[in-house]
């Protein structure tokens, strides 16, 4: 799953990949504003669907590669 973006709701994209990570603050923070980067990879497409669903709920821009 990869962060393209996160629109006018960086702080809300931040708490969800926090939420589905579990990367601190900064490391969150940092993963978003150096988009695209991936936020969770070898999972199965199920999850990357969910995982998508949540970070484009708040605004981000996410893509399953």
């Amino acid at each position: 799953v990869i962060l393209n973006g996160f629109g006018a709701n960086k702080i809300q994209v931040i708490k969800v990949v926090r939420a589905l990570t579990g990367l601190g603050l900064k490391e969150a923070k940092d993963l978003v504003d150096n988009a695209p980067k991936p936020v969770k990879e070898g999972i199965s497409k199920d999850e990357a669907e969910k995982i998508k669903k949540e970070i484009e709920d708040v605004g981000g821009v996410v893509e399953i590669k």
